[in-house]
């Protein structure tokens, strides 16, 4: 997206938190962001697409930091979790997303309730893989019931946690009630063995299910996997240690941070990672390479 167009995002976003997305008109997005016409439909083929733009500018910007919070992280750390899930609240409020949800929720548009809808099996798809991280394989039959079951807990939690306290809510206390909600469910249902939804039905509704989400989070999983075994196996020389966590980090961030990720200088890294002869024709960093070619 050009500078000129996410300035036409940022000024029609502002314009629907302050006059509501129905009651704005394009005109009022022409004269509030200075562009004519037939710039605009050269950018948008409507105002429900410049929505969307403005749902994906900010969804974009969000799961940038939150994939930024599990570098050099353990992926099982329900602390993390937190973090995250601290930072979506934050997001949501400070875009004012959830106003912008509603809208659009009651209105006769059909294609932007499918993209609202659409969001959310992503938000649901995400949850079940942190879930995974968190808790484990053994839990996997239940990870998908038990995502629903947290996003459904966490909205109306908000809600009237929100309306009762206000303006002294705190999003921490929230999020981890819920949390630790969630873990006694997990217990109940794996004791239990019961089950409503297959984890897999997640692939149906959502038949891209192999997202550049999914991609960056095996790419953490292993490059996590491969840091360890550097540890490990550099334990005494301090310096090739360092330098080695070093070029994966770097690799990470790469993805992680650029749309267009400088391929000549990964390749390089992986060169530099492959030259040691500790690390090379190792199962880990095989891996890594591999996941690094799949994107």
């Amino acid at each position: 997206m050009n500078e000129r167009k996410q300035l036409v995002v940022k000024y029609a976003h502002q314009l629907f938190i302050e006059k509501g997305y129905q009651a704005t008109s394009i005109q009022d997005i022409l004269d509030y962001s200075g562009i004519s016409k037939g710039t605009f439909y050269n950018y948008f083929s409507s105002k429900s697409e410049l929505l969307k733009a403005v749902f994906l500018s900010s969804q974009e910007k969000f799961e940038k930091e939150r994939n930024e919070l599990l570098i050099g992280q353990n992926l099982a750390d329900i602390e993390i979790f937190i973090k995250q899930s601290e930072l979506q609240m934050h997001s949501n409020k400070s875009n004012k997303l959830f106003s912008l949800y509603e809208e659009v929720m009651i209105s006769n548009d059909t294609e932007l309730k499918n993209f609202i809808t659409h969001a959310k099996f992503q938000h649901i798809h995400w949850l079940s893989k942190r879930f995974l991280d968190i808790f484990g394989e053994e839990k996997k039959p239940y990870i998908l019931d038990c995502a629903i079951l947290y996003s459904g807990m966490m909205h109306q939690t908000i809600h009237f946690n929100a309306l009762a306290k206000e303006p002294d809510f705190n999003p921490t206390e929230i999020i981890r009630y819920c949390v630790d909600r969630i873990k006694t469910i997990f217990e109940d249902v794996s004791q239990s063995n019961v089950q409503l939804l297959e984890p897999d039905l997640i692939k149906q509704w959502l038949p891209e299910c192999y997202t550049q989400q999914d991609f960056h989070t095996a790419l953490l999983h292993s490059a996590n996997d491969l840091k360890k075994m550097i540890l490990k196996l550099c334990q005494d020389d301090e310096r090739e240690r360092v330098n080695n966590l070093k070029l994966i980090h770097f690799i990470q961030e790469e993805f992680l941070q650029n749309n267009d990720p400088r391929t000549f200088l990964i390749e390089s890294a992986l060169l530099s990672l492959n030259s040691n002869p500790k690390l090379k024709n190792t199962l880990e960093l095989s891996e890594f390479e591999k996941i690094i070619a799949s994107n």
